[in-house]
């Protein structure tokens, strides 16, 4: 079967790149799951969003993906994102507590926009790592 080749990265360094049998992650117009041969395409991640890298004969690949840019050709997943971290390096206490101050910010204030941004990165950072959020 057709592999996809992957890399996922932010300006701070590479995440991840290797082989994978599908890709899914949210862009502004919605999820999109990506297989071998799928046709072109050049999406925009959302923020607070949950990117899966599936693998045959290992265990998904998960970050936590804030903006950025998805683009496919040629089997080959460009993932360009501003800030991402794999499930497997989110530090859950601290998501939680990032979590539980953004929303205490988000009662004292329906309006705080940072609070709102800080809070969806917390329960995506959360949703990577496996967490119920």
């Amino acid at each position: 079967m057709a592999k996809l080749r992957v890399g996922v990265v932010s300006p701070e360094r590479e995440i991840w790149s290797g082989e994978a049998d599908m890709v899914i992650a949210k862009t502004v117009d919605g999820e999109i799951g990506i297989m071998p041969q799928h046709a072109p395409v050049l999406g925009v991640l959302v923020e607070g969003g949950v990117l899966r890298v599936k693998r045959e004969n290992e265990g998904d690949l998960v970050a936590a993906v804030h903006g950025g840019f998805i683009s496919v050709a040629d089997d080959e997943v460009s993932v360009l994102a501003e800030v991402a971290e794999l499930g497997t390096e989110v530090d859950v206490a601290a998501a939680r507590d990032a979590l539980d101050r953004a929303q205490a910010s988000i009662e004292a204030n329906q309006e705080d926009a940072d609070a709102a941004l800080e809070a969806k990165r917390a329960r995506a950072r959360l949703r990577a790592a496996g967490e119920e959020v």
